[in-house]
């Protein structure tokens, strides 16, 4: 067998794999995360994939994707298009200090039963029915919010969904307002400043849930290139009781970052759990 061939039947292999062993990571991956001046345009790639950050199977929707400026204020994007794999758009950075781009999303998902048939609680509408093929005409149905749920229903399972996947690029001066609080779900307050990583000096980061450190948070830290590699270089570090996690780096490049909890504090009083997730991507560079 050619190494050509050997290569191809890799690749086959994990586009076969069944949904539950391949492990779809979200991503965004900015063109650079520090730029000189107030005249640059930073063109960020944004999908989910099996291997970080090499886009191999579905584009990130861009209609949720926000803009905050260094002082707090909505930003936009330009030039966006979306592709089978991949979506792509730039940011005019026209003012001075940190940005912050990404998805903040809070809803409700979940399931009922009525009269015998199971039906759908929020999710992503415009999708396809569960089971069904890309391509093979069968739109989803669309999806139920939590107020129209009838009294008669039954087998009420549902589960309140906050998660934040979010980037921060830089021009000329790092600045600290894109990290106010909004005191739901989980955030990085961070004590290093995420566009400031060099190999050899550790990061300290606080992750806050509901505006409070968050004792015990276990943080995933994934080096990108793992199609390069035999296996994804993930490690896990864990919180303390001030919401602080040290993170090293071995080498220079893009680190995907996240943390996840499951707790029982749902907003919404007919959920019984409630997900929380924070995402980012960092760059880091060579002292």
């Amino acid at each position: 067998m050619t190494r050509f061939q050997l290569r191809l039947l890799t690749a086959t292999a994990l586009l076969t794999l069944p949904a539950a062993a391949s492990a779809h990571r979200q991503w965004l991956v900015p063109s650079a995360t520090v730029f000189s001046g107030t005249t640059s345009y930073v063109t960020v790639d944004a999908a989910s994939s099996n291997d970080l950050f090499f886009a191999d199977h579905r584009a990130m929707p861009l209609n949720g994707v926000k803009v905050w400026t260094p002082d707090g204020s909505p930003g936009a994007i330009a030039n966006g298009s979306t592709g089978e794999v991949r979506s792509t758009f730039d940011v005019k950075l026209d003012k001075a200090g940190t940005w912050k781009i990404g998805t903040q999303t809070s809803n409700v998902i979940g399931t009922f039963r009525l009269n015998g048939e199971e039906k759908r609680v929020g999710g992503r509408p415009g999708g396809m029915n569960p089971g069904a093929q890309p391509g093979a005409g069968t739109p989803r149905a669309p999806a139920i919010s939590v107020a129209d749920i009838p009294a008669e229903a039954t087998d009420v399972k549902l589960t309140e969904v906050v998660s934040r996947n979010e980037i921060y690029v830089t021009a000329d001066q790092p600045t600290t307002t894109v990290f106010a609080r909004t005191g739901k779900g989980i955030e990085l307050a961070p004590v290093t400043h995420p566009d400031e990583l060099v190999v050899g000096e550790k990061a300290s980061f606080r992750f806050l849930i509901d505006g409070k450190p968050a004792s015990g948070l276990k943080v995933t830290v994934v080096p990108g290139g793992k199609r390069y590699r035999n296996d994804d270089g993930a490690r896990d570090f864990t919180t303390g009781s001030d919401g602080l996690v040290a993170i090293d780096w071995p080498a220079a490049g893009l680190y995907w970052i996240n943390a996840t909890l499951t707790d029982d504090k749902p907003s919404e009083a007919k959920a019984s759990q409630r997900r929380l997730s924070y995402t980012t991507t960092v760059e880091v560079l060579l002292p």
